[in-house]
């Protein structure tokens, strides 16, 4: 792709850039630090977590002292050894650390136990007796709903009669699916180090999205102020929302370890007890009606949400809202309900993913819009673009806000074309009338994705800088890296500004005490608001810089100007460098904190209106797939992406984000495999057992763009969108792509049903019903 302009007076490393990761060659060579990597202190030890084998049940008894009398054991942590609150959970105060009276999922942590190596705190924790009153388990969302098991209170949105409307309609159609959940599978499992310092502080290396959370969570723990825990993390082996709120858990066991001993302390877990023990992205269960004309278009829509919670709430009440919130994806429904049910199950609490829930309402929409376009006809892309969002009055959302910056049906049209869409198309129903076995499909999906924290409060950030007198500048703030990039982005940031060379600005680790009371890394917002929060820091040292330049030179400050590693001052050339001495002799700060908060998003939680996100991210993609009639297997065998990153920061980052978050959605729909046991055990706790994308799964054919007419109409930064989550959905083409190649086994008569993920089982399951609905069709025909 063409390289966006860029700006006067950038220079080489500065923002719109396509730079290379800061860490890319340090992870190549295996010298980037991730928290295993650290040396491990003197005197360290090794804890092992300990968990429930029932889903559902009374502790009647934990008698753990064969335990702590075993060899190499230094102490065991039960709930009855938290000196604060048994809790370390985001919102609601129901995550307890270690399980008390009760279980509700396998895996709950039981308790903890800290010994001289790891081997010795496994095959001690073996020791322990637990005794058991089993209680009935709620598995799966069908049977929470038929039980009323809710873990929050169902929410609805409504705008206008969607029954009266979809009664009315020439043409009703009802499609029931369900969607199955992800796990984050990081690089890095959940890992935290604890340190002990003066005066009872502890100091932990937390492998987290959200610092300040884990730095609460232990003080309230451990029954200290804030100010005496210090969080800190460098890099994340990946995080994908899995490490935004459990990872708590962790950080507080070893902390609780080192405040009873005085010792470090550290705890890791291995695959399996991380898949076993930690929770996904929420499965759903999905019910639409939807009543459209001979066009396609809807007259009425209704949604039903059914998601699986888990245990506790976690974030599952923003995470449902979200998928509320992104159930029109980029289509205008005048009348339409929506309804979210949010099970609680005794299974692991679900938790943030990478979209957030989003995607789940996403794909209720585009499911839809084939399955209408097979009942008429017709092309789904004629019926999606029936559909789009236009101008006044249908540029208003179901939660009242207003779609100012609709690009979707330019990029469509712009997808379209690129592509070659229509040829294909036609090109993959003349190979299916020839070919009985061998299937190919194609679709062409749209997203709008909102971006901001849907709890309003999170959407703030704020950064320090420091310039030292070598005119090398050190930054910090409130974001952190788990591979997407954010770090470089938002140095390119404060390289753009102060006009230096990028090597001329240090990385800092996050930290609790350089930048306090953050919000997680999350929501697609790091770059957003932490370059916007680093651009006021350095924007401040620039303007006394400036200041100072005009009364010490005797000059007008419109008459200084900055340039590549150099200032303008008058007619005077100084070097960046000798301006900073310069201006630290005569007593000039060259520190600053930056703070930034979102403007315009105002929300009302209760009426589900107003404006949650600051503006829409866009994209469209074409995919196309083979399946195997006669076994079900399935290849994407070529993509075609076309994304919106407004005026990208960094090209480079962002196509990497793109493809990377197609993959994973890729995963999502159609390999990754969830499966829980009629008595709430995960079976699939390793790579043996769940499947995700490898190499070879990676289309041959994958052309992708940034849109270059891209540009925020919002003062982000540099005019940049958001590029974390949006890409994901664009993998909802893949599936479609799959239920289009079904569908062709019916002729094209019949919409598939196919439930996600499109695994080979799915995918004959629902040829078979396809098949005999076809059969059926036919006699009846017949005999009419």
């Amino acid at each position: 792709m063409r390289n966006p302009p860029l700006s006067r007076n950038t220079i080489r490393g500065a923002a719109h850039s396509p730079r290379h990761h800061d860490s890319a060659a340090k992870q190549a060579a295996g010298e980037a630090l991730y928290i295993d990597d650290i040396a491990e202190p003197r005197d360290l030890l090794h804890l092992y977590v300990a968990q429930s084998e029932k889903a559902h049940a009374k502790i009647l008894k934990l008698d753990v002292s064969a335990v702590r009398s075993a060899p190499g054991v230094v102490v065991v942590l039960t709930a009855n050894d938290v000196p604060g609150g048994n809790d370390a959970s985001p919102i609601a105060g129901d995550d307890p650390v270690f399980a008390e009276d009760i279980v509700e999922y396998a895996g709950q942590a039981l308790f903890a136990v800290a010994a001289e190596t790891l081997e010795q705190a496994r095959s001690a924790a073996k020791l322990a007796v637990v005794e058991y009153e089993e209680l009935p388990a709620i598995v799966t969302v069908e049977e929470a709903m038929a039980a009323n098991s809710f873990v929050l209170p169902t929410r609805e949105i409504r705008r206008g009669d969607a029954r009266a409307a979809i009664k009315k309609a020439k043409h009703q159609l009802t499609q029931r699916f369900e969607i199955g959940g992800q796990d984050h599978f990081y690089l890095e499992g959940q890992i935290a180090l604890s340190l002990p310092g003066e005066d009872g502080d502890i100091f932990v290396y937390s492998s987290t999205q959200h610092p300040t959370e884990v730095q609460h969570n232990v003080a309230k723990f451990l029954d200290l102020p804030d100010h005496s825990v210090t969080v800190e993390v460098r890099r994340m082996g990946g995080g994908f929302g899995g490490k935004e709120t459990q990872g708590a858990w962790f950080a507080a066991m070893a902390s609780l370890a080192t405040k009873l001993t005085g010792r470090p302390a550290k705890v890791r877990l291995d695959r399996d007890d991380d898949m076993i023990m930690t929770g996904k992205r929420h499965d759903f269960v999905v019910m639409v009606e939807m009543g459209f004309d001979d066009d396609g278009r809807v007259s009425g829509a209704e949604f039903i949400f059914a998601s699986r919670c888990g245990r506790s709430a976690d974030l599952s009440a923003s995470i449902n809202d979200r998928a509320m919130f992104h159930a029109d994806n980029c289509y205008y429904f005048k009348n339409i309900t929506i309804i979210s049910h949010r099970c609680k199950t005794h299974t692991v609490s679900n938790t943030a993913f990478r979209g957030f829930g989003g995607p789940q309402g996403m794909l209720a929409p585009e499911r839809m819009m084939d399955a209408i376009a097979c009942y008429l006809g017709k092309d789904p892309l004629e019926v999606r673009k029936k559909n789009l969002y236009g101008k006044k009055p249908r540029n208003i959302t179901p939660y009242q806000m207003t779609v100012e910056d609709n690009i979707a049906p330019e990029i469509i049209a712009e997808l379209e074309n690129s592509s070659n869409y229509a040829a294909r198309r036609k090109s993959i129903r003349a190979f299916n009338e020839t070919s009985p076995y061998l299937k190919k499909g194609i679709a062409l999906t749209p997203v709008k994705f909102g971006i901001s924290f849907t709890a309003s409060h999170l959407n703030q950030a704020g950064a320090l800088l420091h310039v030292y007198t070598d005119g090398s500048v050190m930054l910090n703030h409130g974001g952190t890296e788990m591979g997407q990039g954010l770090y470089i982005k938002v140095a390119q940031v404060v390289a753009e500004i102060l006009q230096i060379d990028i090597e001329r600005v240090k990385i800092t680790a996050t930290r609790t005490d350089k930048v306090p009371n953050t919000s997680a890394t999350a929501a697609s917002s790091g770059a957003d608001i932490n370059g916007k929060a680093a651009e006021a820091a350095a924007i401040a040292i620039k303007e006394r810089l400036i200041q100072f330049a005009a009364k010490y030179y005797g000059t007008k400050t419109s008459e200084i100007t900055f340039l590549p590693n150099r200032i303008r001052i008058g007619k005077q050339v100084v070097a960046f460098r000798d301006l900073v001495q310069l201006a630290y002799m005569n007593r000039i700060s060259l520190s600053a904190t930056g703070y930034y908060r979102t403007p315009k998003i105002h929300y009302d939680a209760e009426t589900f209106s107003g404006r949650p996100f600051y503006y829409f991210a866009y994209g469209a993609a074409v995919s196309e797939v083979l399946i195997d009639t006669l076994t079900g297997e399935n290849k994407v065998v070529a993509v075609d992406i076309l994304h919106d990153a407004g005026k990208s920061l960094n090209p480079a980052v962002d196509l990497g984000q793109i493809e990377g978050g197609y993959i994973q959605g890729m995963g999502w729909l159609t390999t990754e495999e969830l499966y829980y046991d009629s008595n709430g055990i995960l079976k699939t706790h390793a790579p043996s057992t769940y499947k995700i994308p490898a190499c070879s799964d990676r289309p041959a054919v994958f052309n992708m763009k940034i849109f270059e007419r891209g540009e925020n109409v919002e003062e982000t930064i540099f005019r940049s969108k958001a590029v974390g989550e949006p890409p994901l959905m664009l993998a909802i083409s893949a599936f479609n792509a799959i239920a289009d190649a079904i569908s062709s086994v019916a002729d094209y008569r019949l919409y598939p049903e196919l439930n996600a993920p499109a695994t080979p089982e799915q995918i004959l399951m629902s040829i078979q019903k396809i098949t005999e609905s076809a059969r059926s069709n036919r006699v009846t025909e017949a005999a009419q």
